[in-house]
């Protein structure tokens, strides 16, 4: 297990430069994911890490001690790599022990090492199995106890689970947390997926650009986003952005925009916190329902005011339909203020 700094990194190919000033410190047993658009230099900084790139200035430390110098099998880190990188030729008892293998160790303990990662994995019954014999979960945790035996002080784990179906998805997620919470070791994640992000991570970086935006708890970025970049990008169903001067006549909203009234503003607000109803009043915005989304535990209703899109959530029992005229209760407890200009976050 190791504590990772980055201090001052910075990454350039030629004249471009994917990561920028990268300054933080990811805590040991932490599992830490980079989440943000392709091309934000997430899986740049994943392969610094490993040491499969120099950086171009700027330290890295492991525990205190800088690992610039040393190549990839210096590091003591384990990649868990998206296509999985199996060898086809080679039973599952084979790919996981391969690591040791090249090591020689001696047969009984690699023995032992193999049936301890495969219990771990629930992979037991399939050992003697080739990977093309294997499901798409079955494959991801076979590369996951490839890179478990080694028994790592850091793991790198670059969208390693993009190629699985949703439901796949789903468990393999479970089954990394449930996983990482026993073997406590330190885990840099990197994902395009923000709910995937906020499900696994103690910690999460939103980078944008090759700059993070945002590093904090998932909770917290998504309750207090710190730009509007961060606010679009983190939350599902995305946050509804309305220009700040069509909300000044919204009676209710007035006490919150009123402290805003000299600076021009971008008003955010989640969809969650927004309720459609097919009454209301002046105090909330009345649009036109364009679409319906159920989705099972919730109906969204997409809907047209003033020409900006707006998205909430209907309550059960509303009788609401595309075409017709609905209320979209905005509570201003709930908003999110953005100055126009910067984009970054106003109030508290």
């Amino acid at each position: 297990m190791a504590e990772i700094k980055f201090q001052g990194i910075e990454k350039r190919f030629k004249d471009v430069v994917v990561v920028k000033d990268l300054n933080l410190t990811i805590e040991d047993r932490e599992f830490f994911t980079f989440v943000g658009p392709s091309g934000c230099g997430k899986s740049t900084i994943l392969s610094i890490v490993a040491g499969l790139e120099e950086v171009s200035s700027g330290t890295i430390y492991f525990d205190g001690v800088p690992i610039n110098g040393l190549s990839p099998g210096e590091r003591d880190v384990a990649m868990v790599f998206q296509s999985y990188a199996l060898y086809p030729h080679m039973s599952v008892y084979e790919n996981i022990s391969f690591p040791l293998r090249v090591k020689k160790l001696p047969k009984e303990r690699i023995d032992a090492e193999v049936n301890r990662v495969a219990a771990i994995l629930d992979l037991e019954p399939l050992l003697k199995r080739k990977p093309k014999e294997l499901s798409g979960g079955q494959r991801q945790r076979v590369a996951l106890g490839r890179a478990l035996i080694r028994k790592p002080r850091v793991f790198l784990m670059d969208e390693p689970l993009s190629n699985l179906d949703a439901r796949l998805r789903i468990e393999m997620r479970a089954e990394l947390k449930q996983l990482h919470r026993e073997l406590q070791i330190t885990t840099v994640y990197v994902t395009h997926d923000q709910e995937e992000a906020m499900v696994l991570s103690d910690r999460i970086a939103i980078l944008y650009q090759g700059k993070i935006q945002q590093c904090g708890h998932p909770m917290e970025v998504y309750a207090k986003p710190a730009n509007l970049f961060v606010a679009g990008f983190i939350g599902s169903p995305p946050i509804n952005i309305i220009d700040g001067s069509l909300l000044k006549d919204i009676a209710i909203l007035d006490p919150v925009l009123k402290r805003f009234e000299k600076t021009d503003i971008i008003v955010g607000i989640r969809p969650s916190d927004v309720v459609v109803s097919a009454q209301g009043d002046e105090t909330v915005l009345e649009g036109e329902v364009l679409l319906l989304e159920p989705t099972g535990s919730d109906m969204w209703v997409d809907g047209l005011w003033k020409e900006i899109k707006i998205k909430g959530r209907v309550l059960a029992g509303e009788k609401i339909t595309p075409g017709t005229r609905a209320f979209f209760k905005i509570p201003f407890e709930k908003l999110h203020i953005f100055d126009k200009s910067t984009g970054n976050r106003l109030g508290n």
